[in-house]
């Protein structure tokens, strides 16, 4: 009988210290919401603090530690919540500015919560630290040139062949990839393939999308669909139509881009054959005639 009192009393005081460990081992529930963050401008980050303790806390506050990272906060970086009972909830927002040269990307944001046992006059602070996942993303900028070539000249001349060059420039933060051009011909004959694929280009660079053709008026324009994902991989559409420039031949003759043909010197070298071709017949009916009279 003494053994199974015995027994009995371990089991409900370990009963007791299992659910003291779970009461003790519950937590401070802390969820982050906020806006996409773009670098230099500021956005709003919510932490909500959800008391899972089976006791009620007081003297409750929530702060933000950015010393290694490369955010501000506007304001307080430390604010007071109301005392939390069990499973009482209550939140903090902050308003946090990336800086200016920030890399657009994954950041971690560490947090500090400070509470005391309300039920416990003799307890003191204690401190719950965790962090969350933060996202700067990068605003697509992408500007765009035109650069042409002759076949024989740097300039493009009307009925000749040449190169229609698109430049892309990314002005942006971020790195935009997949890039394709498909180009719709106005003003001039393509004689190679619509559509180019340059694959990705980053932040403060620039690539080619490169086109043989045939110029057929003076006044062309680059009419083209540019397509490609952007820093959070969303796929992205442009409708571009950029003027190209292209001389005539009278223009490209009066600004030297072109030289005017030497007809002179053709009409020396036609006449020069001429003359030849003609002392070759008659040297030719010479020799004949000596050859007709030698014979009789």
């Amino acid at each position: 009988m003494k053994t199974q009192t015995k027994t009995i009393t371990a089991l409900v005081i370990l009963a007791l210290y299992l659910i003291s460990m779970v009461a003790f081992a519950s937590a401070l529930s802390v969820d982050a919401t906020y806006v996409t963050l773009y670098p230099g401008e500021q956005g709003s980050v919510k932490l909500d603090v959800e008391n899972t303790f089976s006791f009620d806390i007081e003297d409750v506050s929530v702060g933000l530690a950015l010393n290694d990272v490369p955010f501000n906060v506007v304001g307080n970086s430390e604010k007071t919540l109301d005392d939390l009972d069990t499973d009482d909830d209550d939140s903090a927002s902050f308003t946090l500015r990336p800086s200016t040269d920030i890399v657009p990307g994954d950041y971690s944001i560490t947090y500090v919560v400070k509470y005391t046992n309300a039920e416990d006059s003799n307890a003191t602070s204690q401190t719950k630290n965790g962090s969350f996942g933060i996202r700067v993303s990068a605003r697509t900028n992408l500007d765009f040139s035109i650069e042409t070539k002759g076949a024989s000249t740097d300039s493009a001349i009307v009925g000749q062949q040449g190169k229609i060059s698109l430049k892309v420039i990314n002005k942006g933060l971020g790195e935009v990839k997949f890039v394709s051009i498909q180009v719709f011909a106005q003003g001039y004959e393509l004689i190679s393939t619509d559509k180019v694929y340059i694959g990705n280009v980053a932040s403060d660079d620039s690539d080619f999308a490169t086109y043989d053709v045939i110029f057929k008026s003076s006044a062309p324009v680059l009419s083209a669909k540019v397509e490609y994902k952007d820093f959070d991989n969303n796929d992205k559409t442009q409708i571009i139509n950029l003027p190209v420039k292209v001389y005539t031949q009278e223009q490209a003759l009066s600004l030297g881009l072109i030289k005017k043909p030497n007809y002179i010197i053709y009409y020396v070298i036609g006449g020069l054959l001429i003359i030849w071709f003609i002392w070759k017949k008659i040297k030719k009916a010479r020799k004949n005639k000596k050859r007709r009279n030698g014979g009789n």
